[in-house]
């Protein structure tokens, strides 16, 4: 039996561990002197990028009703705090420079949260829905990502209303995990959050029009067992076009897709596997 880590014994200590973490952010980002996004404005700059909305309220497992509510508050709490951000040319944005702690004095509820390839319970939960969404409009521009974490390690849910490929996720935590992309075009680039109905939207927008477009695939996709375990495979590729001619300029391949599936698979097409 392996020795459990420090962060491992209790919640204490594991509240003490995160805290180092954050210490540790503040104190790298201060050294660094990073050009943070601060600037908002209500008024949208006049050419749309890309525009995308997520389902707020999905069928998630077993995952309790009461975590999805709860994750609707948290996006209500958040969104407000990142829309109209205007990233300059140069700049990066940070999502949790911009959202701040997530607690119960600032009015957050207990939504989910992914913890070791499990499902669980936290104040805050449910915000990667907001960084998953501008993660996935940011990889239809030519804007570099600087910060990326992955939970995909893991398969945990099955699919239901999947608009985007499998691995394409985000995963936060605050504020030592983050999310963050710099502005490396010549335009001024904002992005606009809002909530509609069931609905997380959102649009990247700038003064400028795009010369090409870009497009997110998975090829290769399926089920295969392992050692008598389930795992999802696939690749996910980038394609950007040029939009006057159509022509292929570049294909990337951004996540090889080995996760292990913890959820109910008898109903899926499962591949033995080779040799």
């Amino acid at each position: 039996m392996s020795r459990k880590l420090f962060c491992q014994l209790s919640p204490v200590t594991y509240a003490i561990s995160a805290e180092k973490e954050r210490l540790l952010r503040r104190i790298k980002d201060w050294h660094q002197k990073v050009p943070f996004a601060v600037n908002r404005q209500e008024e949208a700059l006049p050419v749309t990028w890309y525009t995308h909305r997520s389902l707020i309220f999905r069928t998630l497992g077993n995952t309790q009703l009461q975590l999805q509510a709860g994750k609707a508050v948290n996006l209500s709490l958040a969104v407000p705090k990142v829309t109209g951000i205007v990233i300059e040319p140069g700049e990066v944005f940070s999502l949790w420079r911009l959202v701040g702690r997530t607690s119960r004095r600032a009015g957050y509820a207990m939504g989910l949260t992914i913890a070791d390839g499990k499902p669980e319970a936290g104040i805050g939960g449910g915000l990667c829905q907001l960084s998953n969404l501008i993660h996935w409009m940011v990889l239809h521009t030519p804007m570099k990502i600087v910060e990326l974490h992955h939970h995909d390690q893991w398969d945990l849910f099955p699919d239901f209303h999947r608009q985007v490929p499998f691995g394409t996720g985000t995963s936060i935590a605050y504020n030592y995990l983050d999310y963050r992309f710099e502005n490396t075009t010549p335009w001024p680039v904002q992005l606009k959050l809002w909530i509609e109905g069931r609905y997380l939207c959102g649009q990247i927008l700038s003064t400028q029009t795009l010369d090409n477009s870009y497009h997110i695939s998975v090829e290769g996709e399926r089920f295969v067992r392992e050692q008598g375990k389930i795992y999802r495979e696939g690749q996910v590729y980038r394609k950007v076009i040029d939009k006057r001619t159509g022509n292929l300029l570049e294909k990337t391949l951004l996540r090889q897709n080995h996760a292990l599936v913890l959820y109910d698979t008898s109903q899926l097409p499962i591949e033995e596997e080779r040799g």
